[in-house]
């Protein structure tokens, strides 16, 4: 399995330069809020995703009055030897990822081959904002595992820009349309069918996962809300052909699916208190990070971004144990509290490494 050795960050948020080389079991990372704990599992996630784990737009990574980053990794991969990873974007838009100094064809070509679960308090935006987020988590997940999924989905965003591009034109042509109409359900076939697969794998995972944090006796579930499990997508698209047209937007498709999720039948956005809400998804992010483990034949690197915090320590507590005594992988856990964060991980395991935090800065303890 891929385990990050060192890292070289340039420039990224609050990091101007820093080099750090890690233990191949547990990373602990304290400081206080602000300082740049966050923004170093961030850059790690970037070098995995070639994205950011929080913000949609790269604007947001460069450091004040930069108009360039760069992340670099050495990994030592499953073969026992180390390949260097390395990524560099421009304020121009231009991004390049090569492994040991060979760009790739293409970004996407990376995404899957350094497997990796991230969870952090911005995960609450699942449960309270719309299905965007949680179609965002289920695309992570799934573009890691599988390129016939990745590859479908972007060609069918693409045919998807395109039609809205049509459907805003005063005079659309309606031959076109069908033609866009009948490749995009291709397309769309192999995403609904990926997604349904994963839901069903992911059910029970989640609901084992949830009665360990929580020790409670809530049954949670997640219902897979999608168009296609009634018709073809070519069907609903020319059923919504009037309405698109009126809108001048694409109002059916994949892109609008759902993902709800459930706890004894209601949704717990509405019916989950914060507590709840947290385990469920803390449960479903371990949920995902045995799935992936089982996908890969071993485990993915696991970031924990102040999870501490959020949640009853004796928990938290069982969980690593949960994670650590099943054939873990590399991890990074930040805290704001160096004794709790210490008090855990010594437990765990002897082999660990300390850093701490201050304004951007880091120095292994």
């Amino acid at each position: 399995m891929p385990v990050l050795e060192k890292i070289v960050i340039s420039d990224f948020r609050n990091i101007q330069l820093q080099e750090l080389e890690f233990s191949p079991n547990v990373n602990c990372i304290s400081g206080n809020n602000g300082e740049g704990k966050t923004n170093l599992l961030d850059a790690i996630y970037y070098l995995s995703m070639t994205k950011s784990a929080f913000s949609t737009s790269d604007k947001f990574n460069f450091r004040h009055g930069t108009d360039e980053f760069a992340v670099a990794g050495t990994y030592r991969m499953e073969n026992g030897l180390s390949s260097r990873f390395s990524l560099k974007m421009t304020s121009k838009g231009d991004k390049k990822v090569k492994r040991d100094d060979k760009p790739y064809s293409k970004v996407s070509e990376h995404v899957g081959i350094l497997p990796i679960v991230m969870v952090s308090p911005s995960d609450i935006s699942m449960v309270s904002e719309s299905g965007e987020e949680r179609r965002r988590f289920v695309n992570a997940v799934l573009s890691q595992m599988d390129r016939e999924y990745m590859s479908a989905l972007q060609q069918y965003n693409r045919l998807l820009m395109q039609r809205n591009r049509m459907l805003k034109e005063m005079d659309v042509d309606r031959s076109l349309l069908e033609v866009i109409d009948m490749r995009m359900a291709a397309l769309a076939e192999p995403v609904y069918q990926a997604r349904k697969r994963f839901v069903e794998d992911l059910k029970p995972i989640v609901s084992e996962y949830y009665k360990e944090v929580s020790g409670g006796t809530e049954q949670v579930d997640i219902e897979y809300d999608s168009e296609l499990s009634k018709a073809g997508l070519d069907q609903i698209l020319s059923a919504s052909f009037e309405k698109d047209r009126i809108l001048k937007y694409t109002s059916a498709g994949v892109q609008r699916d759902d993902f709800i999720f459930t706890m004894n039948g209601h949704p717990i956005r509405r019916y989950g208190s914060q507590g709840q809400q947290k385990s469920f998804l803390v449960s479903l992010k371990f949920a995902q990070y045995e799935i992936m483990k089982k996908n890969y034949g071993f485990a993915p690197i696991l970031l924990l971004d102040d999870v501490f915090d959020k949640l009853d320590m004796g928990r938290i507590s069982n969980l690593l144990q949960m994670v650590a005594s099943n054939d873990f992988g590399q991890i990074f856990i930040t805290d704001s509290n160096k004794v709790r964060m210490s008090g855990i991980v010594d437990r765990l395991t002897q082999d660990r490494a300390y850093f701490e935090t201050v304004s951007g800065t880091f120095s292994r303890i």
